[in-house]
């Protein structure tokens, strides 16, 4: 079996590969990912990608058919991958999220690969008062990010047919310790600021809900999709993953961070204007569908990995929101170094192939 995982080399992608390579001892595992943020290493062991038997250093916009030959199964999670940078790579945001990843299913059907599996997001319930959302309520994107990915699966989910299985895994907020990990997250932030300063700094008025899942819990849900067959869920299937006691306000989150870590202060800005990213997601249909699949990591347990991470890596920047952990930051300093085009092009570059 050869499974093919864009990005890779994120936040996200060294625990999906881990989690399959596990799954699968014996399947050939091949990343491919543009290595942005390839030296955005945090406590890693060792190389996350000597886990893949074959590692293209490549932009997803340029696969083509001869990458795909002999491919069961993609992997999707290369994308823009949060509001700040979708803010300013607007037009970039919507050609990779959208118009890259429906080619991707395209030429991976044409190809003859048997499983599709995209990463979504429950962003794109956008502001969603009373009761929790699921998967057939109405959708209300209100960033590029959430947008780009309403658009790509409303194109791919046509494509799914007997042969080609598509599965939209719409994720809660990614949180939890990685090998490249980012803070731009709002668990992640929080746990940050009390490891470094024993102070969390809420820019919101702390009352927007959102769900969260662990990055390995995501990963096991991945597993899952790739060959969960079509009669579980259907040829396409558009999931939420995730589950319900996760869902959290802003400020609950951080008062847990400070029951885990004690003398935490927590600061609110209730001046700060109305967030309106605010939804709470029902996840029954994930619960039905994927029983042995259902996420294991609780909350405090990730805030305590979280701790022990950054602990090893000896963090104590109380400036870490305008550091490499911030991705728009990361991308940031490339540009600025020359390195990387406004289209997100390294300056210069051919498309380069390594195994390893």
């Amino acid at each position: 079996m050869k499974i093919l995982v864009t990005g890779n080399m994120g936040y996200v992608g060294p625990s999906v590969v881990r989690q399959l390579r596990s799954s699968y001892p014996n399947a050939t595992l091949i990343g491919l990912d543009i290595g942005f943020f390839a030296h955005c290493l945090t406590g890693a062991a060792h190389l996350p990608e000597c886990r893949t038997d074959i590692q293209l250093f490549m932009d997803v916009r340029n696969v083509d058919s001869r990458h795909l030959e002999g491919i069961d199964a993609i992997v999707h999670l290369a994308a823009i991958s949060n509001d700040p940078m979708g803010r300013k790579f607007e037009d970039v945001t919507y050609e990779i999220n959208h118009k890259a990843s429906v080619d991707l299913a395209k030429k991976a059907k044409h190809a003859g690969v048997k499983s599709f599996v995209y990463a979504s997001s429950c962003s794109i319930y956008g502001f969603a008062e009373g009761e929790s959302r699921n998967e057939q309520s109405p959708l209300n994107p209100l960033t590029a990010y959430a947008k780009s990915k309403v658009l790509a699966e409303e194109e791919i989910g046509p494509l799914a047919g007997q042969d080609f299985l598509v599965t939209s895994l719409r994720f809660s907020t990614a949180c939890g310790m990685s090998e490249r990990l980012r803070l731009d997250l709002v668990l992640n932030d929080f746990v940050a600021g009390a490891v470094a300063s024993g102070a969390i700094t809420i820019l919101s008025d702390g009352t927007p809900w959102r769900p969260l899942i662990n990055v390995n819990d995501m990963a096991r849900a991945i597993d899952w999709a790739i060959d969960r067959g079509s009669f579980n869920g259907g040829d396409f299937l558009a999931v939420n993953v995730g589950c319900d006691g996760w869902n959290y306000q802003v400020k609950e989150l951080a008062e847990v961070v400070g029951e885990v870590l004690p003398g935490t202060s927590i600061s609110i800005n209730k001046d700060a204007q109305p967030d309106k990213r605010s939804y709470k997601v029902d996840f029954g249909l994930f619960r039905r569908l994927a029983p042995e699949h259902q996420p294991q990591v609780s909350l405090r347990e990730t805030i305590g990995g979280l701790k022990e991470g950054l602990e090893a890596m000896s963090f104590r920047d109380p400036n870490f929101r305008n550091s490499r952990f911030m991705r728009l930051k990361a991308l940031s300093e490339l540009q600025e170094s020359g390195l990387v085009t406004d289209r997100l092009e390294w300056v210069g570059k051919k498309t380069v192939y390594k195994g390893v």
